[in-house]
């Protein structure tokens, strides 16, 4: 997964809606708030294409070094690796225009794009891929790895749930609502990865597994052990739609997202 985040792509929406990657937690996010496609599709792009981008990198060999991504050949293998980083750089200043072009009130533009660009750089994403690479053939503690995969998988979650209730100028009681539940969305997210690099196949996943073992990495199974991993993730499975509570109906489509990451199996 780049910078931690694998891709969702699975029945979530109840009706019949197909989600996708951090574009559909975009659009399930602004069900909430009865937001149209046109006024959500600018974030959903723009998220998206930071993933995009940090799914290139992280297939470098000065990253994770991945011959294949979502069953085909990863882009520095498909072409050359002056092609991998330059399109990953293209993506990345592409998803900044595309907020500024969106059609939104400049002080929705303004606090979206800075919190893109916080949750994409070295106080998210990148900063968060520096110390899981840091992190390599240590012990950490459970907060310590916390706190790595919430900056390396969680902050662009986080984006991509936030962006919505900026655009809707959600109320302070929502955010905080959807922050929190974000915030164990993404950790979810991750635990469920690495359960899957030890149990999955690459046929399975599309990509590389074992190599969390292989390199040594800080995962949940390495510290809590495979069960213990299982039972934390259970726990979040029970507490995020606790966090959802307050918008009922409206959250149908989130809370079906937060199971499905859960219970994914690609």
């Amino acid at each position: 997964s780049g910078f931690g985040l694998a891709a969702v792509s699975e029945e979530a929406g109840g009706a019949g809606a197909t989600w996708a990657d951090l574009y559909g937690v975009v659009h399930a996010t602004g069900r909430l708030f009865g937001l149209s496609m046109p006024q959500l599709d600018p974030a959903a792009a723009a998220v998206e294409m930071i993933h995009a981008y940090s799914l290139i990198h992280d297939d470098l060999p000065a990253m994770d070094d991945d011959a294949l991504r979502r069953g085909k050949p990863t882009v520095h293998i498909a072409f050359d690796e002056a092609t991998a980083i330059l399109a990953g750089d293209a993506l990345q200043a592409l998803a900044y225009e595309t907020l500024v072009c969106a059609e939104w009130p400049d002080a929705a533009k303004l606090a979206a794009l800075q919190e893109l660009i916080s949750a994409s750089g070295s106080r998210g994403m990148c900063g968060g891929q520096q110390l899981d690479m840091d992190a390599g053939g240590k012990t950490l503690t459970l907060a310590d790895l916390q706190n790595v995969h919430a900056l390396k998988t969680g902050a662009l979650i986080k984006a991509a749930i936030r962006l919505p209730a900026i655009v809707a100028d959600a109320d302070s009681d929502a955010r905080a609502a959807l922050d929190a539940f974000a915030d164990d969305l993404g950790l979810a997210f991750q635990i469920q990865d690495d359960i899957l690099d030890v149990e999955a196949s690459t046929e399975q996943l599309g990509k590389s597994v074992g190599k969390d073992a292989t390199q040594a990495k800080a995962t949940y199974p390495a510290l809590l052990g495979l069960d213990g991993a299982k039972a934390l993730l259970a726990e979040l499975a029970e507490r995020m739609p606790q966090h959802l509570s307050g918008f009922g109906e409206r959250a149908e489509a989130l809370s079906a997202l937060a199971a499905f990451a859960v219970a994914r199996r690609n």
